[in-house]
C-alpha cells in the first residue's frame, strides 16, 4: 500500500547542441449525492411544503380537467397524430430543422450519481471529458452532407490499440519478485490511439494526464499532440485547433495552471525563439506577442522551471555554439507575457568560474528558490557538475561532489528529497540506471531496482503521477522507442525521513 502522495516538479529534457542524434494532484472523482440541495430543511417546513405543492397540484388538475371539457365540447374531434413520447412535435424525423428535445425527467446531477453509482468504467476506455469525441447530434436531416468531426479525424490518423490482453503466467518472463520496499520496472499495457514513436518530445503532467507533444523518430519531425490518461494508461489524439507550432524538437514545456507554455526547439538546421500556448480546456494554440525589446536568441535543448509567476530558461544550443544564460519570462499574466535577461552569457574566451560552462541537453529542477542543473554537453564534453542557481540572488554556486556521473540527454525528476535520474547518454554509451541524489547531504546513491528493466535510452521523457515515475519514447542510438515504462516507487526504498529541508550551497 502507499502511504503517500508525491507532487511533482517537472524536469525538462536536453541534448547537446552539437552532438548528432544517432530525453493538479491525481483526479479525484466527485462524492456521489445522497441527498437534494433542500436537505438543510426541518421536518415541519418539509411537510408545509408537500401540503402546499398538493394543494396546488390539485388546483392545477381541476383547471386542466375543466379546460379539456370546454375544449372538447367546443371542437370537433380530430384524428391523432403519431409523436414521441415526450408529445413534442420538434423532435419528430420529419422536422429536421427543429433542435431536439431531451426527454430526461430527472435533474443532471441525480442522473450522473446514478450512473457512476451503478456503471463501473471500464479501464481501456478511460478518458477525460475534453478529449473524449463529442456524441453525435439527433435528428438531422439525412440528405445533409457529412461532417468532419474530431474523432474521425483521429480515426484517419491510425487505428485504434486496443487494452492489451493479460499475459500467460506459462509464457510470461521468469522477473523477480520485489519486496514491499524495493522499486519496480514495468511496461505499461497502454491502449486507445496509435501513436508515433518519439524521441526528443515533451511530456508535462496537468493533473492526471501526460501531454506528449513534438520530437521526432528516425526519418522526420512532428508537431502532433497526444494525451496519456496517467491512471489508464490511454492514449488520446485530440482535435487541435489555432495556431499550431511548426515541427518542433528539443523545445522546452511548462505548465501554468491549466495552460502550456513551449518555448524554443527546432528540426534539422532550423532553430526557433517563439513561444506558443496551448489551453488545455479547448485544446486551441496561440502565439501570443511578446513584449519587451530583448528575446533569447533561437535555441533548442535548453531547459525551463517555473517558480513565483516566471519561467527560466537556462543554456541550450542555436547551431553554433552552446549558450548558459539565464532568462525570465514572465507569465503571471499570460496574454501579457514580457522577457528580461537574468544573467547574460559567457564569451567564448573567458573562463568564467563564477557560472557553468555553456551547455544542452542538461536538467533543471526547482528546489524551493533554488535551481538544480546537472549534467549536459557542449558537444565535445559530456559533463558531471552540479550547479545551484539562486533565484532570489541570482548568483551561480557549484556544488562540490566528490564522486558523480556524466549524463547527457537524461531526465530529472524531483521525488521527496532525491533528484531521481534516469537514462541518458554518459560520453561513451547510453545507459538505463537510475541514480538518486540526495539533496539534503549531496551525495549520489544507487539502489538495487527489481522488475525488467527499460532499454538503455536517452531524450525520452519522464514525469511523476501517484507514486510513479512515468518514462514515454526515448531513442538508444539505433531504435526510437514508443513504448511507456514505469518505475513503481516503494516508499522505504527512497524516502527519507525528512520531508522539509532547503538547500544550502
Amino acid at each position: 500500500m502507499r502511504s503517500q502522495k508525491i507532487i511533482q516538479l517537472s524536469p525538462s529534457d536536453t541534448r547537446p547542441p552539437d552532438i548528432p542524434e544517432d530525453t493538479e494532484p491525481p483526479r479525484e472523482s466527485a462524492p456521489t449525492r445522497s441527498h437534494t440541495p433542500g436537505h438543510l430543511s426541518t421536518k415541519s417546513q418539509d411537510r408545509r411544503k408537500k401540503a402546499s405543492e398538493l394543494a396546488l397540484r390539485q388546483r392545477s388538475q381541476s383547471v386542466s380537467q375543466k379546460e379539456s371539457s370546454s375544449s372538447s365540447a367546443s371542437k370537433s374531434p380530430k384524428p391523432p397524430s403519431s409523436s414521441h413520447s415526450n408529445g413534442s412535435s420538434a423532435s419528430r424525423p420529419d422536422n429536421p430543422l427543429s433542435p431536439p428535445v431531451s426527454n430526461h425527467s430527472a435533474p443532471p446531477s441525480a442522473s450522473l450519481s446514478v450512473s457512476s453509482a451503478t456503471t463501473p468504467r471500464p479501464l481501456n476506455l478511460r478518458s477525460t471529458s475534453a478529449i473524449a469525441s463529442k456524441p453525435s447530434t439527433a435528428g438531422s436531416s439525412s440528405s445533409a452532407p457529412p461532417k468532419s468531426t474530431p474523432s474521425a479525424q483521429r480515426a484517419a490518423r491510425g487505428p485504434h490499440i486496443p487494452f492489451p490482453p493479460l499475459p500467460d503466467p506459462k509464457t510470461a518472463p521468469d522477473v523477480q519478485p520485489a519486496p514491499a520496499s524495493g522499486m519496480y520496472w514495468s511496461r505499461a499495457p497502454v491502449s486507445g490511439a496509435s501513436h508515433t514513436s518519439l524521441r526528443a518530445h515533451i511530456t508535462t503532467l496537468v493533473g492526471s494526464n501526460i501531454y506528449v507533444f513534438g520530437g521526432c523518430d528516425s526519418r522526420s519531425c512532428f508537431n502532433e499532440l497526444y494525451v496519456l490518461d496517467a491512471d489508464a494508461f490511454y492514449f488520446s489524439c485530440p482535435y487541435v485547433c489555432g495556431e499550431i507550432p511548426v515541427p518542433l524538437r528539443a523545445m522546452t514545456c511548462t505548465a501554468v495552471g491549466k495552460k502550456l507554455i513551449v518555448f524554443g526547439g527546432g528540426d534539422g538546421p532550423a532553430y526557433y525563439n517563439d513561444v506558443y500556448v496551448l489551453d488545455t480546456v479547448n485544446f486551441r494554440w496561440s502565439k501570443p506577442k511578446i513584449a519587451g525589446d530583448r528575446q533569447p536568441s533561437k535555441r533548442r535543448a535548453h531547459t525551463a522551471c517555473v517558480w513565483r509567476n516566471g519561467i527560466y530558461v537556462f543554456g541550450g544550443g542555436d547551431g553554433v555554439r552552446a549558450l548558459n544564460d539565464v532568462w525570465r519570462l514572465d507569465v503571471a499574466d499570460t496574454n501579457k507575457m514580457s522577457w528580461k535577461l537574468i544573467s547574460p552569457p559567457s564569451s567564448a574566451s573567458s573562463d568564467d568560474k563564477t557560472k557553468p560552462k555553456a551547455r544542452g541537453y542538461h536538467t533543471a529542477n526547482v528546489v524551493g528558490s533554488k535551481l538544480i542543473i546537472f549534467g549536459g554537453s557542449d558537444g565535445g564534453e559530456c559533463f558531471r557538475d552540479v550547479w545551484v542557481f539562486d533565484l532570489e540572488t541570482l548568483t551561480f554556486s557549484p556544488v562540490n561532489i566528490p564522486v558523480s556521473y556524466p549524463r547527457l540527454s537524461h531526465t530529472a525528476t524531483i521525488v521527496g528529497s532525491y533528484l531521481f535520474v534516469i537514462g541518458g547518454h554518459d560520453g561513451v554509451e547510453y545507459s538505463n540506471e537510475v541514480l538518486l541524489l540526495n539533496l539534503v547531504t549531496m551525495v549520489w546513491d544507487k539502489r538495487k531496482i527489481y522488475g525488467m528493466p527499460p532499454k538503455a535510452r536517452g531524450y525520452h521523457g519522464t514525469v511523476l503521477h501517484d507514486s510513479r515515475l512515468i518514462v514515454v519514447g526515448g531513442f538508444d542510438g539505433v531504435e526510437v522507442f514508443g513504448d511507456v515504462q514505469v518505475l513503481e516507487l516503494a516508499v522505504h526504498a527512497y524516502y527519507s525521513q525528512i520531508s522539509h529541508f532547503s538547500i544550502d550551497v
